[in-house]
């Protein structure tokens, strides 16, 4: 069952950063004015921020839904969750009505208010599937498995093959 947990909290947190960073990337400008709106980074920086966001947004989900270095996209996830999560709470207690850009756009957005407990909320239980995966990185269809095969993975003969061949 925990293995179709952990496909499930993969297929849907990969999804949401596919989706999230294939909005954002035809459009780096409104990108980089959504970082700028939170107010939060150094000037300096924050040009890097936006136009970089939605490629690692993008390679993370593909890690990810693929199921591959999933214990590694799932730390990336969770901290940029972490992240998120604080950016919003702090426009939100500093008063700022924003759009989040968390699937593009971002400025100033006259209901900002009345979305931000949703959209942390949003991202709460999004951290908390990061979490599963960084706990328990491996799950049903994941690359991973193939790729970084253990003999745990493997059948009774297949164990006694390979310990013959390493015998």
């Amino acid at each position: 069952m925990k293995d179709w947990i952990g496909l499930v909290a993969r297929l849907v947190t990969g999804g949401v950063w596919l989706v999230a960073g294939a909005l954002k990337l035809p459009d780096p400008a409104s990108s980089v004015r959504a970082v700028r709106a939170y107010d939060l980074l150094p000037e300096a920086v924050v040009p890097t921020v936006g136009h970089l966001l939605p490629a690692i947004e993008v390679a993370i989900g593909l890690l990810l839904v693929l199921g591959v270095l999933t214990r590694f996209a799932s730390v990336v996830s969770a901290l940029l969750f972490i992240a998120f999560i604080i950016g919003i709470a702090s426009a939100w207690a500093r008063g700022l009505q924003i759009d989040c850009g968390c699937f593009g756009g971002g400025g100033y957005d006259a209901e900002a208010e009345s979305k931000y407990p949703w959209d942390i909320a949003r991202d709460v239980g999004l951290l908390a599937l990061s979490g599963w995966l960084v706990v328990r990185p491996r799950s049903k269809w994941a690359l991973d498995r193939l790729l970084f095969r253990s003999t745990s993975d493997l059948s009774c003969d297949e164990r006694n093959v390979h310990v013959e061949e390493h015998a």
